[in-house]
């Protein structure tokens, strides 16, 4: 049953308030999108999951506000309007499998795991990694599994995947992600310039290994970082 239909009334005031704001952030931003609403599945998942888990303590007050938040190790957990976006761009079904990068303080893990059967994220930075593992399994998301490691070459012990998200921005189109990818697959991914202008990409790739590319909307994401001693990858 949706909890858009008949559930919210029990969701605390200022969780209602976010949905909301990512309900009129949608409708305002349909000129860029095509999509003047979200999906009941994506906006339940978005109901469902306690942002403030997922902040620091000096921001929990904030947590529901529709914007960008501080986590630790100088990144950020990304608003909420744009998880429930790049979610709904993806397309998950119930069976996929799902891998994400840049999984940071996992909340983005915690949103897919209620509509996939398995998500895995990997973090470039080792404490995030453990912390959002730790966060993840104290509220009971068994079906998310992070990873410390360069998210730019993947997790291809686990591909190909379903779908693959990716929450921090690259300066192209990873091929290994891309290799990864089943066909008919999505790759949601912010690309663009560091600290300059990027675009969210909706990418997939066929059974010849075309690939296609769609421009969703303007973004500000962190930069996509690599390991020093990760080699160049084609």
């Amino acid at each position: 049953m949706s909890l858009s239909n008949t559930g919210w009334s029990e969701i605390p005031p200022e969780r209602q308030a976010m949905l909301q704001a990512i309900r009129d952030s949608v409708a305002d931003s349909a000129g860029y999108t095509g999509r003047s609403t979200l999906s009941d599945r994506v906006m339940d998942a978005m109901a469902a999951v306690p942002r403030e888990e997922f902040v620091l303590p000096a921001y929990r007050d904030s947590a529901y506000q529709n914007t960008a938040l501080p986590i630790a190790a100088g990144q950020t957990i990304s608003q909420p309007l744009i998880v429930a976006l790049m979610t709904e761009l993806l397309e998950p079904e119930p069976g996929d499998v799902i891998l994400e990068v840049g999984t940071g303080s996992g909340y983005q893990a915690a949103v897919l795991s209620l509509l996939v059967a398995q998500v895995y994220g990997v973090e470039i930075i080792a404490s995030l990694a453990d912390s959002a593992t730790a966060v993840l399994e104290r509220l009971g998301y068994t079906n998310v599994t992070v990873r410390a490691g360069d998210g730019y070459a993947g997790w291809p012990e686990h591909a190909p995947f379903d779908g693959i998200i990716v929450t921090a921005a690259a300066e192209h189109l990873p091929p290994p992600l891309l290799r990864q990818l089943k066909p008919g697959g999505k790759l949601v991914i912010p690309v663009g310039a560091r600290h300059g202008y990027q675009e969210l990409l909706v990418v997939e790739v066929d059974a010849a290994g075309e690939v296609a590319r769609q421009s969703v909307l303007p973004v500000a994401f962190v930069p996509l970082t690599r390991t020093p001693e990760a080699p160049p990858t084609n």
